[in-house]
Parts: C-alpha cells; structure tokens; sequence
C-alpha cells in the first residue's frame, strides 16, 4: 500500500518509517518541514528501499499539494502536532491550532476521498483521574477503577478555562470527537491512537540541536538534557505525578499491527503504553542517574536534584494529570500487543544515544561543553 505520513520527520515518524522499509513493501509519501530524523533512509541511492520513500517538504498548515498526497495514498498517518508541555501555557492558540485546526483538513480529505486514517492523539485526553478528587487518605485512591485509564469508559476531566495547561489536551479530545463522528455519519475508517510517553533514541533532547530552540522538552528529555550538561534535575512540584513509559521500538510494533491489520483496528481507539513502567517523577529522576552513571563512567552530582514550582518551571496557567496508567484490554484483544522492555532497558538505550549525539555535538562545536 501507499502510505501518506504527516510527520514523518519527527521522533516517531522516523522509527516508524524505518520500520517500514525494513519489514514491509509499502511506500511512503514522507511529509514534513524536517528531513534531518530520516536523512539516513532518504540517501544514498543504493539502499535496499531506494524510491520505496519520498520526502515532500511542506508544512500542512498552507499547502495546496496536502490533499493530493493524500488522494495518493490508501491510508494516511498523521503524527504532525505541537506536544511540548511548556507551550501549553505560553502558545495555547499555536497549540489549539495545530492540534485541532491544522488537523481539520487531514480529516476531511482522508473522509471525501474515502482513505483510511491512523491519528495519533495524545494520554492527555484523559486529563486527571477520578482518584485525585478523593481525599488523600481515601483506600479507595488504592483501587484501579479510579486511576487506570479505559478508551471506553474513562471520562476526560480538565482544569478550569484559566488553566492553559489543557489548551492540548482540549485540542486532541475535539479532534478525536470530529474523527469519531466522522466515521459514525460518514463512514470514515479511522484508527485513534494514544501514546503514553514513548521513549527511546532521536526523541528531541537538547533544544536547538535536535528539537526546537525555544520551550521546554517533555520530562525524560528534560532529565536527559541535564544529565548531559551535569546540572540537577529539577523536580516540578516535587516530582510526585506518576508516570508510564513505553520503549519506542515496542510502541512502533503495535502502530505496524495497526497498519496491516485494519479489520482488527478500524474504529477503535488504543492506548499505547507500558502499565509495568510506572514511576513517580522522583523515581524515574533517581533511576535516570543510576543509568546515566553507568552509560557515561561519569560519577552522579552530590545533589543531583533540586525541587522547583510550577509557576517557576512552566508559568502561570500550569495544572498537570496525578496518574496515567493505561488499561491495555482493548488492544490487547484486538491485535494480540503486549510492551515488553522495561523501565531500565528503555532508559539505558535512551540515554547511551543521547551520550553519544552530545559527545557528537561537541566534537562539532554544535553545543559548549559544561566547564568541570
């Protein structure tokens, strides 16, 4: 099949689309503003694939060439968004823009042209659990009906209007809304997909090297980009939100079953986690290291963490989610996908990566190494 990836260029469109041309025959209509994450599939003219992939430079907001692209292809992915928590608060109508308005037309060529969609939403939708409007010494906190988080019967629970911080989960729950309508009126074969916190090499770690200049990277990348420069890892509100993480090579398994699998996933939304990789922030800033020190020989700061505000770290409008525990049911029974690296896997092929492209970056003057 012709696939039609918006997107392509970014942390996981490049394993995705290295994951096609090693185990599939599909092609791939590439398209973003970036090449840099997949340069290595695009040249040179001898690779087994050659032709199989074709990068179009465009930016889906105006351009003119995104419905025949898509009119090309039998089923488009769309992973194009802007995900950095910082920009929540402080670009909230450029965050409600590309994750609602900028998507729009994705969704409308793909439903008048009768093309299959894969969207990639986001584990934000479901907001704050239902556990954490209990009192803190509740026993009921403890039972799984109020924290682990089910496609099918989870509610979505936002903070208040003044809390900006939602302005992207808000965003990614109406276009969910409009895909899902969409396939009930006019029988649009879609597939939600909701990522929860997929981890692993080329993720954008150092701002204005391999990720935008300006914001604040995602907490692992934010971890990691201190580790690199050995500065403490600063705990938001003393890093007691938990979280799961997920190995990106596993998570891509579960997009290609997915993609060939379309009986088995058209209409359906599925989380895409690891509920094994549960940790507080605090745990995964300890963990982080205990793996850096090994990967690097380089010995841990003597105070490698420090405890920051919110305000402080995002600005004002910040809320954040208690827990994101996926419930795994549904994809499990659909298309038979179970995670399988654990936390310090994950972690130790993430940050060995990021060692060495830092290392890199150095040796190129792309960054100033940290006076010892």
């Amino acid at each position: 099949m012709t696939i039609c990836m918006i997107g392509a260029g970014g942390f996981i469109g490049s394993h995705l689309c290295e994951k096609l041309m090693a185990e599939t025959p599909h092609k791939v209509l590439a398209l973003d503003v970036y090449s840099d994450k997949i340069k290595h599939l695009l040249e040179p003219d001898s690779l087994p694939w050659v032709g199989r992939i074709v990068f179009h430079r465009l930016n889906i907001k105006h351009d003119s060439r995104l419905e025949g692209l898509i009119k090309m292809a039998d089923l488009s992915i769309n992973l194009a968004a802007i995900c950095t928590p910082a920009d929540y608060n402080t670009r909230p109508l450029d965050t409600i823009y590309s994750n609602f308005i900028d998507a729009l037309p994705v969704v409308k060529y793909c439903s008048d042209n009768n093309k299959r969609l894969i969207h990639f939403s986001t584990c934000e939708v479901y907001g704050k659990t239902i556990g954490s409007f209990l009192p803190k010494d509740s026993p009921l906190r403890k039972d799984p009906a109020y924290y682990v988080l089910k496609e099918d019967t989870s509610p979505c629970i936002f903070g208040s209007i003044q809390k900006q911080r939602w302005s992207y989960a808000c965003a990614k729950q109406l276009i969910e809304r409009l895909i899902y309508a969409e396939g009930a009126e006019n029988g649009l074969d879609f597939t939600i997909v909701r990522p929860f916190n997929w981890i692993g090499p080329r993720m954008d770690f150092i701002p204005g090297i391999d990720g935008p200049i300006e914001g604040v990277p995602r907490v692992l990348a934010c971890f990691g980009n201190n580790l690199l420069r050995r500065e403490p890892l600063k705990l938001v509100d003393g890093g007691e939100s938990q979280r799961t993480f997920v190995y990106i090579k596993d998570a891509i398994e579960a997009v290609l079953l997915m993609i060939e699998n379309p009986d088995r996933a058209n209409g359906h939304i599925f989380n895409v986690g690891n509920p094994n990789n549960e940790v507080t922030v605090r745990q995964l800033a300890e963990m982080m290291t205990k793996v850096y020190a090994k990967v690097s020989g380089e010995p841990s700061l003597e105070s490698p963490t420090i405890d920051v505000s919110s305000k402080e770290f995002y600005g004002e409008g910040y809320d954040d989610s208690d827990k994101r525990i996926p419930d795994m049911t549904i994809i499990n029974r659909q298309l038979g996908w179970n995670p399988k690296t654990s936390l310090w896997d994950l972690l130790e092929s993430t940050l060995t990566y990021q060692h060495r492209t830092y290392a890199e970056a150095i040796k190129k003057s792309m960054v100033k190494p940290i006076a010892s």
